[in-house]
């Protein structure tokens, strides 16, 4: 398949584009991306008629900043007709052979979801048909490719593939989580997602265990905190303003009226560093290089800010100079990663691991 279907927040569809464009060209992969405002998914159309099999394949999906979710696609099947379209979805789908999963869905905006009550019925005999043609197997097997079909509009869908170690888990790609009630801020939930998509699910009884040390940066009202005490943390919650009640209550949280571009820990047994301050993305990129210098944390996973333009290249510049200096202040091996997650607005979600050869846990 020529084409990659790429999922992202409405908005950001000139900021995804950008970075596929790049991206592909790394690879030695020529193209052009169709994107419009507000329809919150990309297509990079690809010159060659393997160009979409090729990043589907060769292009990690983690390694992408603002797409949710991608699989390699053909053309726009526009005019389905009402009385059958399965039979022209399943000739689109032709070149994919013994599929473990089968995914209809519509990009994330109020407009298309209109289509899920019908994306949910036209399943069944979709799945059916495709299993006939061995396309889809007859039992769904996590190891073999996803098949996806994406209906933009009535009677209009992008029909493809995805492979499934290089794929989200999820419908496209947005992760179903539930608000806590008890929770004293919506904003839990991005560092729950955060959680979620850095940390594999089976190393979260060790790096997400209980009595592990963390500090809440601009910790206030504790909407992260929640988070950390949930899962058993000790918390040095760092805020001028006031927290939770009920947080303070756990007895898991220490809180430190203090600016939290000025505290340092007094004890060197930080292992998780969390941050979610409304500052230029610049200067707590800079906070966080000095704490992975001063070698005061293992993990860290921080928020930052998007300005209104240009939003792609500023994120990737911020990166690259905070790759550089820590490489040039001696830090040790590290890992360096960056998402626009589905519970972030206007910002990203970076996640920084500090990898030193004795290891913390």
């Amino acid at each position: 398949m020529k084409n990659l279907f790429l999922y992202c927040r409405a908005g950001y569809e000139k900021d995804c584009a950008a970075e596929i464009q790049q991206r592909a060209a790394e690879l030695g992969v020529g193209g052009f991306v169709k994107a419009n405002r507000d329809e919150a998914f990309v297509v990079f159309q690809g010159f060659a008629d393997d160009d979409g099999d090729r990043l589907a394949a060769e292009l990690p999906l983690d390694s992408l900043i603002f797409a949710r979710q991608m699989f390699a696609c053909g053309d726009l099947l526009s005019d389905l007709p009402a009385e059958d379209r399965v039979s022209p979805l399943t000739a689109a789908l032709g070149e994919v052979s013994r599929g473990g999963e089968l995914r209809v869905e519509t990009p994330d905006t109020n407009e298309a979801k209109e289509l899920s009550a019908f994306c949910r019925k036209f399943t069944v005999p979709l799945r059916q048909s495709l299993r006939k043609q061995g396309i889809l197997l007859d039992k769904e097997n996590p190891r073999r490719p996803i098949v996806h079909v994406c209906f933009i509009g009535p009677g209009k869908a992008y029909a493809g593939y995805s492979l499934s170690h290089n794929s989200s888990p999820h419908y496209m790609g947005i992760p179903r989580l539930k608000f806590p009630a008890d929770a004293p801020s919506r904003s839990t939930l991005k560092l729950d997602e955060a959680f979620i998509h850095f940390i594999p699910r089976e190393e979260h009884e060790t790096r997400l265990q209980s009595g592990l040390n963390a500090v809440d940066l601009g910790a206030c009202p504790g909407g992260w905190t929640y988070q950390l005490v949930r899962r058993g943390m000790m918390v040095h919650a760092i805020d001028n303003g006031p927290m939770n009640h009920d947080l303070m209550e756990t007895g898991q949280v220490t809180h430190h009226r203090a600016d939290g571009f000025k505290f340092e820990p007094a004890r060197r047994n930080i292992y998780w560093l969390v941050c979610d301050m409304v500052e230029k993305p610049a200067r707590v990129a800079e906070l966080m290089e000095y704490w992975a210098i001063q070698g005061w944390f293992k993990e860290a996973i921080f928020n930052l800010k998007l300005p209104m333009k240009s939003r792609y290249k500023e994120v990737s510049q911020i990166l690259a100079n905070m790759h550089a200096i820590l490489k040039e202040n001696g830090v040790p091996e590290f890992h360096l990663a960056c998402k626009h997650l589905y519970h972030d607005r206007d910002e990203v979600t970076v996640h920084l691991w500090l990898k030193p050869s004795s290891p913390w846990i």
